[in-house]
């Protein structure tokens, strides 16, 4: 006969088993997204564009993408300390597209100076600036 201790251990350890197996297949996919979720570039890009009657992701024909094509502009959608990548992009986009070159920077409080140095080209290169808060 089994002593009573060693089967009151034996069930603890199946229920913290089945308790360990239900938890780490907690999905969370269809979570809603909250402040905390980190969002991509391809989240704000989307919102942007739609808000702006754009088209997102135009493939030109150099197999390059467009973030947003609008009516008047080939706007490159980007973090802010990409900043100047985002202005050979635009510039590069405008050429190809023969519209206006655009950046869509993704900024927070503390991208002051990137916003500064993107300003201060875009200002001489006649690039159209957005500003989206993250």
């Amino acid at each position: 006969m089994i002593p009573l201790d060693m089967k009151i251990k034996a069930l603890l350890a199946l229920i913290v088993a089945i308790l360990a197996y239900f938890a780490s297949d907690f999905d969370t996919k269809d979570k809603p997204q909250t402040k905390e979720t980190k969002k991509n570039e391809k989240y704000y890009q989307s919102i942007f564009c739609k808000k702006h009657g754009g088209q997102t992701e135009v493939v030109l024909d150099d197999n390059t993408r467009v973030d947003c094509l609008t009516a008047n502009y080939a706007i490159e959608v980007d973090w802010a300390k990409k900043w100047a990548e985002s202005i050979g992009q635009a510039l590069y986009y405008g050429i190809k597209t023969n519209k206006r070159p655009a950046v869509a920077l993704i900024v927070e409080q503390k991208d002051h100076k990137h916003k500064k140095r993107l300003q201060t080209v875009a200002k001489v290169h006649k690039i159209k600036l957005y500003f989206i808060n993250k």
